[in-house]
């Protein structure tokens, strides 16, 4: 059998063919994947001159890669004689099946879309989301990394994110300190408001305008309660509330201002016989 093999028909007809093939598959791969760079590294300095935001630059690089990159397979795959008609109807197939079982994993790659379309927050800003409270370090395909005070990394699901409530703290330039101090019902309720104004005039990081609250909020059961409410820069806010309750309770104790802790006065009434 080995004696009627036409080695040279054998080299014309298979061999040279199918190492041309691959080849040439191997080139379609090796510049494609060169070109797909290229183009990658243009998007992402076109982005980035147009002022997008660096995580939305990151994100939309990430999906023209992969997208461009399974061109470069099915056209390296058609080079070899694969019909690829066959192979894009197996892969959606394919893909139909891998969606149906990873119907999370979809949502969240959905909800990051969106966080990445409708920017509720972007990369530095502190945000409370998903239960987590934390800085923004960077928004993926499927979950957002998130830096605690702590520094902890917490990394949240999408879909968490965007099915639940986003509370952006960095979002506008000045907050307000809501504070509420309770002063007991025999001090005098004048001086008491008077130094609260004076404290919170002497403190220069708390702004003009809008004009700082103070006022008598509520009769409580156990205290007379101000409202002591200054608008302050945003990367002042933790500074200042700490500060004021430490400068109120120091200011108090020296004027002979009391602080009262909650209590009740139970009556007990003894009935003849």
């Amino acid at each position: 059998m080995l004696e009627n093999l036409n080695v040279e028909a054998l080299i014309n007809d298979y061999v040279m063919p199918w190492s041309i093939n691959i080849a040439m598959a191997l080139v379609i791969v090796l510049v494609g994947r060169m070109l797909v760079s290229i183009i990658i590294n243009i998007c992402r300095k076109l982005l980035t001159r147009a002022n997008m935001d660096e995580m939305l630059v990151t994100f939309a690089c990430s999906i023209l890669r992969w997208f461009l990159l399974l061109f470069v397979i099915i056209a390296a795959l058609g080079q070899l004689g694969i019909n690829t008609n066959s192979l894009v109807a197996l892969l959606g197939a394919a893909g139909l099946a891998i969606g149906l079982s990873l119907q999370s994993s979809l949502q969240n790659f959905a909800a990051g879309v969106m966080l990445i379309v409708f920017r509720p927050f972007k990369k530095g800003d502190y945000v409370e989301v998903a239960g987590t409270t934390g800085a923004i370090e960077e928004i993926g395909i499927f979950t957002t990394t998130m830096c605690t005070s702590d520094n902890k990394e917490v990394i949240v699901p999408n879909g968490a994110i965007y099915s639940g409530t986003i509370t952006n703290y960095s979002a506008r330039d000045t907050r307000r300190v809501d504070m509420v101090f309770g002063i007991g019902y025999g001090d005098d309720l004048q001086l008491a408001k008077q130094l609260l104004t004076e404290i919170i005039s002497a403190d220069d990081r708390v702004l003009k305008d809008p004009a700082p609250l103070i006022a008598l909020g509520e009769l409580g059961d156990s205290s007379v309660n101000f409202l002591v409410r200054p608008w302050v820069k945003a990367s002042d806010y933790s500074a200042v509330r700490w500060d004021t309750n430490e400068k109120v309770k120091q200011t108090f104790d020296a004027r002979g201002i009391s602080i009262p802790f909650p209590q009740m006065d139970v009556h007990i009434e003894q009935g003849g016989d």
